[in-house]
């Protein structure tokens, strides 16, 4: 296979990947829905939703444990949307994914 068209294959592709992390937003939750998150590809937080139920339950430190439950939760959610996009653009070659 020529090098060249190799390079210009890859520089497609994470082309194709930052495109479509742009585009990418996962939603998760905690608590029962008490606490929901939604984040970017770039797993950056775009909204935080806290049910006035718990902010009235005045219990900050299990607040602050369904917030980090939820943000972590849509972090994984993001590795796993990505690495599935992944696989599908390498064909699930080998050493790629």
């Amino acid at each position: 296979m020529n090098i060249q068209k190799l390079m210009r294959q890859a520089r497609e592709m994470q082309e194709r990947m930052q495109r479509e992390l742009a585009e990418l937003t996962v939603e998760a939750s905690a608590g029962g829905g008490m606490v929901t998150v939604r984040m970017t590809g770039h797993k950056q937080l775009a909204a935080v939703s806290i049910d006035p139920e718990i902010v009235a339950a005045n219990d900050p430190a299990m607040l602050a444990d369904l917030v980090l439950v939820a943000v972590n939760e849509a972090a994984r959610k993001v590795d796993e949307a990505m690495q599935e996009r992944v696989g599908a653009m390498t064909g699930g070659l080998p050493g790629l994914v």
